[in-house]
């Protein structure tokens, strides 16, 4: 009976030990610069990794729907989703959830830019867009496709494809910037964050292209966790990953995100999003 016992141990102990061998990956969706994502989400898996004692890799991906596959196929365990594309996933993978999102992100906004050529000015009032070339960002992006087209079709009453003379999609908020900053589109649709973060590091040239009008606010990235995970990696963990997330307190790591924290977060808060992608028909 005692050697029963002992095997029995020997096992669990066994089977807890290559749980917790069992490396944690995540992904992020490619919403600026490949290089800029790798250095922030680098840090961000040995933050991870020292806080919840098992191995964290940072998974690049090319695509905002290639981080809803990797997420789908569960290739990763966690991701840094926008809005629409945290939905998407979620759809996907059910009992996944949003467990955290930046603390700006309860109230995100987008901005449209123009080329000074336009003679477009800043204004309160929604601008007048018709006949000029238009890009957004990725596709699937909530700040640089999902909302502005929203908000862009809302206050016209028509869709984009009859407003603009042509639209592109740059595939993500920095090559927006540089496409109407260069003239290659007149106006754009951009995250704030990213625009905000690259004047401030004076990587636009402000007298090419400029900030005309700020959308309202909705609810944006968030991160979101595989179901499972805790049959994987231990009895607590998702709540141990949760914690970890919203105490994140270095100020280099929030910097590179940037964000002020991170905050709780759950799936009901991105239902707006959600009635917004149906209303468009991004989502059936």
């Amino acid at each position: 009976m005692k050697l029963t016992g002992f095997i029995l141990a020997g096992v669990l102990s066994l089977f807890s030990t290559v749980a917790i061998s069992e490396t944690f990956t995540f992904t992020a969706i490619p919403d600026e610069d490949e290089s800029q994502l790798r250095t922030r989400f680098d840090k961000v898996a040995v933050y991870l990794s020292e806080q919840l004692g098992v191995e964290v890799k940072y998974v690049p991906v090319k695509s905002y729907s290639a981080a809803v596959t990797a997420f789908r196929n569960n290739q990763v365990q966690l991701a840094w989703f926008g809005g629409l594309s945290g939905v998407q996933a979620r759809r996907l993978v059910p009992g996944s959830e949003a467990i955290a999102q930046g603390f700006e992100d309860q109230f995100f906004k987008s901005y449209i830019i123009a080329h000074h050529s336009t003679e477009l000015a800043a204004s309160d009032s929604f601008p007048l867009l018709n006949d000029y070339t238009f890009t957004f960002g990725s596709k699937d992006s909530t700040s640089g496709r999902l909302m502005p087209q929203y908000f862009i079709e809302s206050s016209v009453g028509q869709s984009v494809d009859k407003i603009f003379k042509r639209i592109g999609f740059s595939g993500d908020h920095s090559r927006t910037i540089s496409q109407v900053e260069a003239g290659v589109y007149q106006v754009g649709a951009v995250n704030y964050k990213v625009w905000d973060t690259a004047v401030e590091k004076g990587e636009v040239d402000t007298s090419k292209v400029s900030v005309i009008w700020q959308s309202p606010t909705y609810p944006d990235y968030q991160w979101t966790v595989h179901s499972g995970v805790d049959t994987v990696y231990g009895a607590g963990f998702k709540d141990k990953l949760t914690k970890t997330l919203i105490g994140m307190k270095d100020k280099d790591l929030l910097d590179s995100f940037p964000r002020e924290s991170f905050v709780p977060a759950s799936n009901s808060d991105y239902e707006p999003i959600e009635r917004v992608a149906k209303a468009i028909g991004m989502l059936d």
